[in-house]
């Protein structure tokens, strides 16, 4: 069974950084495309990043662009998420998945993937 954990999530001030991580659990992350998505309370569910496997590109959101990196280590079966100059509106439940896919400008979607649990992160001073 695919299954996948997030982790590094917490509160941090306005300008202060964080990073996620997402492990699976019975397969290698190597051969799937994957991305981060959030969801705010009362708010849709939303891309933040995506790695695609067609052509390896990364992909972000313009609400974090410049500001968030979406990394994999294939050696630790991990991909990050390191979010700097982090704000309040970046405040959200935040999810791997994989099979995640561009559509674009800053549309893409994991509708068929594997999700994990989520991880909080809260920006607050």
């Amino acid at each position: 069974q695919v299954q996948l954990v997030e982790s590094g999530g917490g509160l941090v001030q306005p300008g202060g950084s964080l990073r996620l991580s997402c492990a699976p659990s019975g397969f290698t992350l190597d051969y799937y495309a994957i991305g981060w998505f959030r969801q705010a309370p009362g708010k849709e569910r939303e891309g933040v990043s995506c790695l695609t496997f067609s052509d390896g590109s990364t992909y972000y959101a313009d609400s974090v662009k410049g500001r968030f990196t979406l990394s994999r280590d294939n050696s630790k079966n991990t991909v990050y998420l390191q979010m700097n100059s982090l704000k309040p509106e970046d405040t959200a439940v935040y999810y791997c998945a994989t099979e995640c896919k561009y559509y674009s400008g800053s549309d893409f979607r994991a509708d068929y993937g594997s999700w994990g649990q989520g991880t909080q992160v809260t920006v607050s001073s």
